[in-house]
């Protein structure tokens, strides 16, 4: 048997840093949102555990990425109680690594629901969740997908409905960090932190039916953009100049629109450098489809 999944990529319609945690955490509140941009995840039986790379080029940042993937298969068999159990995991990548689209998360939260089902384990979504919790904040959120609220430290995940698809512009700048989160967070001051007023604001607009608009989108992490990267911000200013509304998504440096380019604003940025992606969002279904063969 061979398994195919989906990994998607993920966006933030709000991002708000509440404060620090007494566990050395931050407690956060915030709105995430699968995308059709995903990477593509192949599972079969073999002799031992591997993360291969199918149709992308090995690098420093897509390597911690496949070393997620790797450690959500070693955490799956060692809650089994079964260090035995082995897969080949094909990884195909097409999210930007490190770029704040959470593409290794989503490959976690794949790896962790497609063994799930090929070494016959048959855990519970509580269960996962917790085994993914351990591993980054973000793959609880990427096991179910869609659109959901997320508090704590992001582990901990409410599904909302699925909003109207929607066409979302990614900008890649491709100057990125690694360890880039935690940089991120270590710049965060007192006067940064928010109430969770956006996101409660965001929350009770979807459930009246309400559309997503650009006055909804917020990043804490824009704040102190300039100082972690500079060159992502110059950017950001740029395209706010030429009319346009960039979004940081989640601690960057990638930017979405929720509206065309544009003409001057994709020139100026494919001149700086910067990867451009059409995609759409992507429902709960869609981001956690499987094939068997």
């Amino acid at each position: 048997m061979k398994l195919r999944l989906v990994a998607p990529a993920k966006v933030n319609w709000t991002l708000e840093v509440l404060g620090r945690r007494d566990d050395g955490y931050h407690e956060v509140r915030s709105v995430l949102q699968t995308l059709a941009l995903h990477d593509a995840i192949a599972l079969s039986p073999a002799d031992y555990l591997e993360v291969r790379y199918v149709g992308a080029t090995a690098g420093p940042l897509a390597a911690m990425e496949e070393d997620l993937a790797h450690r959500a298969a070693e955490a799956l068999r060692q809650e089994a109680g079964k260090p035995e159990l082995a897969a080949l995991i094909e990884l195909e990548k097409a999210v930007p690594a490190a770029a704040g689209l959470g593409g290794g998360s989503s490959d976690a939260a794949a790896v962790l629901r497609g063994l799930n089902r090929l070494w016959g384990l048959d855990f519970d979504a509580e269960r996962l969740r917790r085994i993914g919790g351990k591993l980054g904040s973000d793959v609880s959120f990427f096991l179910t997908g869609g659109t959901a609220e997320a508090g704590g430290r992001g582990d901990e995940v409410a599904p909302l409905a699925d909003v109207p698809p929607l066409a979302i512009t990614v900008a890649v700048p491709h100057d990125r960090l690694q360890q880039k989160t935690a940089q991120m967070y270590r710049r965060l001051r007192p006067e940064h932190f928010t109430s969770g007023e956006h996101t409660r604001r965001l929350v009770e607009k979807l459930a009246a039916g309400g559309a997503i608009s650009d006055d909804d989108v917020f990043n804490t992490f824009e704040a102190v953009l300039f100082e972690a990267m500079p060159l992502a911000a110059v950017l950001r200013d740029e395209c706010r100049n030429d009319g346009a509304c960039p979004h940081l998504a989640g601690s960057g440096p990638a930017f979405f629109f929720l509206s065309p380019l544009e003409a001057k604003t994709e020139r100026r940025l494919r001149r700086a450098g910067v990867t451009l992606i059409e995609t759409t969002t992507a429902g709960a279904q869609e981001s956690t489809a499987w094939e068997e063969q």
